[in-house]
C-alpha cells in the first residue's frame, strides 16, 4: 500500500475539519474579505464566545439538563450573534451514539489514499454517519489527533505513511479508532484494529508471472518506502530469489510518471532488460513511453507490469498488466470494522478483496534469449 502530495488547494492541518459543527457567517462590506467565501463558524467559535468549553455548548445544542439556565443563556445567545447551525455531528459530540467520524490522513491526491476516502465516505453515508477529514502535517500531528478526539466522534486512521503511523500510535485508549495500515505489523497497530491489503504478496506473484513467461529475471522500479519498508520491494525480491533468479538493483524511482520515465530510459538501454515491474501505475507509465522512445516495443521486446489498477491502466496503449488493490472495498471495509466496534448492531466487517493480477497487453513472453549481461 505504498502510495502517498497535496494539492496547492487543501486545507492545512489546522484548518481541516476542525469541527463536525459549522454555519456561515456573513461578512460585513468593511471585512478586506467580504469578496470572498466567508469562514464557517464552528462549535469552537461558539465555545470562546460565551466563554464556556465546546462540550458545554455541545450539552446546550442537545437540551442537557446539566447545564445552568445562566450558562445555556450565554451559549444560546452567541450561538444567535454568531449564526451558527449545529448539524448531525455536532449533535453527536454530547457524548452520547456516535454518528460521526473523522479520517485522520497525511494525503487526500494520490489513488490509493483518494479511493480509500470514497469507500470510507461511501459506507459513512450509507449508516447515517457524518464524516470529516483531518490532514496530518509535519510536527502537528500530535495536535491534529487532539483536535479530531471529541465525545462522540470516532477516528479512522489511514496509516500508510510515517504520518499516519504516528497519529495512529497517538490516539488516545478508549477512543473507538480504526485504521488501514500498509502491513498488519509494528507497535503503532497495538490494541487498535486495522484492515490491510497484501501488497507484499501481490508483488512477489506478479513478479513470479513475469518469470513464468520465460523472462531471465524482472527489474524494478520503486515508490518511496513510506513507513521504512517497502512490501512491494520485499515481495519483487522474493520471488525473484524463490525462483533462484538474479536481483537486479533498482533503479531511482519515486511516485510519478516522470520518475518511472528517467528509471525507464536506462532501463531501456540495456538489451538484457526484458521485464519491469513498477511500483505503481503512474511509474509504469513513464517507463512505457521511454520504452517507446526508445525503439523497444512493449511487450514485443520489453513486459513492463504495474500496481493498482488505476482507471486510465485499461486504456493505455498497450493496455497495462497491473496488480488490482480495491482502495474503494478497503475503505469501506475499515468503516465497517469502526461500525462493529461502536455499534453492536452493526454489520461485523467482512475482509477487503485480495489483490490480484490483471492480464492486459503490456506483458508477454521475451522475444529470445536475453543477452549476457552483469546482474548487479
Amino acid at each position: 500500500m505504498n502510495v502517498t502530495g497535496h494539492t496547492s488547494g487543501r486545507p492545512a492541518a489546522g484548518d481541516a475539519v476542525e469541527s463536525a459543527a459549522t454555519a456561515t457567517a456573513s461578512p460585513t462590506a468593511s471585512e478586506p474579505g467580504a469578496a470572498r467565501q466567508p469562514r464557517p463558524v464552528s462549535i469552537r467559535d461558539v465555545a470562546a464566545a460565551a466563554s464556556v468549553s465546546y462540550q458545554t455548548v455541545s450539552r446546550v445544542i442537545n437540551n442537557h439538563p446539566s447545564v445552568k439556565e445562566s450558562t445555556r443563556a450565554a451559549v444560546l445567545a452567541a450561538i444567535s450573534d454568531l449564526g451558527f447551525r449545529p448539524n448531525r455531528a455536532a449533535r453527536s459530540l454530547a457524548g452520547g451514539r456516535v454518528h460521526a467520524v473523522t479520517v485522520l490522513t497525511s494525503d487526500t491526491t494520490r489513488y490509493g489514499y483518494a479511493a480509500s476516502l470514497q469507500g470510507i465516505e461511501e459506507a459513512a453515508r450509507a449508516a447515517g454517519f457524518a464524516m470529516g477529514i483531518q490532514v496530518l502535517e509535519g510536527g502537528q500531528i500530535g495536535d491534529a489527533v487532539q483536535r479530531a478526539t471529541e465525545p462522540g466522534t470516532a477516528l479512522i486512521v489511514m496509516a500508510y505513511d510515517r504520518a499516519g503511523t504516528t497519529a495512529l500510535a497517538a490516539v488516545p485508549p478508549g477512543v473507538p479508532v480504526a485504521a488501514a495500515v500498509e502491513t498488519p505489523s509494528g507497535r503503532q497497530a497495538e490494541g487498535k484494529p486495522w484492515v490491510w491489503l497484501d501488497d507484499r504478496q501481490a508483488a512477489q506473484q506478479a513478479t513470479q508471472y513475469l518469470l513464468g513467461l520465460g523472462h531471465r529475471t524482472v527489474h524494478y522500479v520503486p515508490i518511496p518506502a513510506s513507513t521504512g519498508t517497502s512490501p512491494r520491494l520485499a515481495g519483487w525480491r522474493a520471488g525473484l530469489r524463490q525462483a533462484g533468479a538474479p536481483v537486479p538493483e533498482p533503479p531511482a524511482g519515486g511516485w510519478t510518471a516522470e520518475a518511472g520515465y528517467r528509471a525507464g530510459r536506462d532501463l531501456a538501454a540495456d538489451p538484457a532488460v526484458t521485464a519491469v515491474l513498477c511500483g505503481n501505475d503512474d511509474v509504469a507509465v513513464g517507463v512505457l513511453r521511454a520504452m517507446t522512445e526508445a525503439g523497444r516495443p512493449v511487450p514485443g521486446s520489453v513486459s513492463v507490469v504495474g500496481f493498482d489498477d488505476t482507471p486510465v491502466s485499461a486504456y493505455l496503449t498497450p493496455g497495462l498488466t497491473t496488480v488490482r488493490l480495491d482502495w474503494v472495498a478497503l475503505g469501506r471495509a475499515c468503516f465497517a470494522l469502526l461500525h462493529s466496534l461502536v455499534d453492536p448492531q452493526a454489520t461485523p466487517a467482512g475482509a477487503p478483496p485480495q489483490p490480484e493480477l490483471v492480464v492486459r497487453e503490456s506483458a508477454g513472453p521475451p522475444a529470445g534469449p536475453p543477452p549476457e549481461a552483469s546482474w548487479a
